[in-house]
């Protein structure tokens, strides 16, 4: 099976393929690692993302407000960050085996900046097992190889640090901080402000 070993090994051949063999093995290890891949999201998958994203707990991180929503009104929020219809975005299902773990999805793009704007959330249930950082890897891999972008950036609350370590390890460098951008429980929280360039990616590859 493909893995990121076989994706690295086909970018170190230099900008253009040698033979078919190697587009062919590019493309079977873009858009899988050792124990995840990236899939269109289904139907099935959309509605359990929707009662992951409705969870409170877990709203706290992800959301500005805890407020849960009608399910079919966050199914189709999901629908739409899953089209992959246009040059703008991009958003999968992330499976371990037959499994869904996540979604993940880069948005936002335009043909002038070439900046992606980078989102995750793994199911409760998953979380601690290696599956958002590797989920992570394989996106940015797929950002910057496949659609070109100059930048990857995304948002993160200040509390959320596991998530900041995380996304530290993966290669993101803060870059600032937009003060009091949240409120719970009774007060303001700082959200974090981080990115990757190309460059940064490419350099990260030797």
């Amino acid at each position: 099976m493909p893995t990121r070993a076989t994706l690295d090994s086909v970018i170190d051949m230099n900008i253009d393929f040698a033979s078919s063999q190697d587009a062919l093995a590019y493309g079977a290890a873009l858009l899988r690692s050792d124990r995840i891949r990236f899939v269109q999201a289904e139907e099935s998958h959309l509605q359990q993302l929707a009662e992951w994203w409705q969870s409170p707990e877990w709203a706290t991180l992800q959301q500005d407000v805890v407020r849960p929503q009608p399910v079919p009104q966050t199914v189709e929020q999901f629908r739409g960050w899953s089209k992959n219809d246009g040059p703008g975005s991009a958003g999968f299902a992330i499976m371990a085996g037959d499994e869904l773990v996540g979604h993940i999805t880069l948005w936002g793009i335009t043909p002038r900046e070439r900046i992606g704007t980078f989102a995750i959330i793994i199911g409760p249930d998953h979380v601690g097992q290696g599956y958002g950082p590797e989920a992570t890897n394989l996106m940015i891999d797929y950002g910057f190889l496949e659609l070109g972008l100059n930048k990857i950036e995304l948002q993160v609350w200040a509390f959320n640090d596991r998530a900041i370590r995380s996304y530290e390890r993966c290669g993101f460098v803060r870059e600032g901080v937009r003060r009091a951008a949240t409120f719970h429980d009774g007060r303001f929280h700082d959200q974090v402000l981080m990115g990757m360039l190309a460059q940064e990616f490419f350099a990260q590859r030797g």
